[in-house]
C-alpha cells in the first residue's frame, strides 16, 4: 500500500513539474528494482535541471538513508543535474531540498520533519522559478522613498510580533 502512495505521489510530482513547463520524466524502475541507482524524477526547462529523490509521508519524519542520497549525488553530478530531496507530507504541498541542507543522523542517514519542510524547505512556486522568497530583512532593504518607509516599519512590527502577518496585508494596502 505505501508502494503505490509513493508512486502516486511520484506521478504527481511529475504532473505538478509538467504544468509548470518543465520536460520531466518519472524514472522506470527507480529505487531499488534496479542495479543502477536511478533518481525517481528527472526535470529540466533549459535553465534548471534536476534529479529529484521524492518522497511522502503521512506522518513525521521523513528518512532517507545516507546510500540513497548518495546515489542522488553520484547520478546528479554525472548527468549535469542538481540533486534534490523533494518531500511531501499529507495535506501539504512539496518542498524541496539540497541534500546538503538535511538533517544527519548519528546513524549517517537523512531526515526532514514536517515542519522543517515548512519553515526552511523550498516550496513548489519558487523551486519551479515562479516566485522568489524574500526575507524580511531583504524587503526592508529597499529605496528611500515614503512607500519603502511604510513597508519597513510594518515589516519590523511583523517581525518583533507586534503585528501580525494579517493585519500587516491590510495597513499596507
Amino acid at each position: 500500500m505505501s508502494q503505490a502512495k509513493g508512486d502516486r505521489r511520484e506521478r504527481e510530482l511529475v504532473n505538478a513539474l509538467d504544468e509548470a513547463g518543465f520536460a520531466v520524466m518519472r524514472a522506470p524502475a527507480s529505487g531499488s528494482a534496479t542495479e543502477r541507482e536511478l533518481p525517481d524524477v528527472l526535470a529540466g526547462d533549459g535553465e534548471r535541471f534536476y534529479a529529484i529523490e521524492a518522497k511522502s509521508s503521512s506522518g513525521d519524519p521523513i528518512y532517507l538513508t545516507g546510500e540513497e542520497v548518495e546515489a542522488l549525488t553520484f547520478f546528479a553530478r554525472n548527468f549535469g543535474a542538481k540533486p534534490r530531496i523533494g518531500v511531501r507530507f499529507d495535506r501539504e504541498d512539496w518542498y524541496f531540498f539540497h541534500p546538503g541542507d538535511l538533517y544527519v543522523t548519528d546513524g549517517g542517514n537523512y531526515r526532514v520533519k514536517k515542519e522543517t519542510a515548512l519553515a526552511e524547505g523550498t516550496d513548489f512556486p519558487e523551486f519551479t522559478g515562479r516566485s522568489e522568497k524574500v526575507t524580511l530583512e531583504e524587503a526592508a532593504d529597499g529605496g528611500d522613498d515614503d512607500t519603502d518607509e511604510d513597508l519597513r516599519r510594518v515589516l519590523n512590527a511583523v517581525e518583533q510580533g507586534v503585528m501580525d502577518v494579517d493585519e500587516a496585508a491590510d495597513a499596507l494596502e
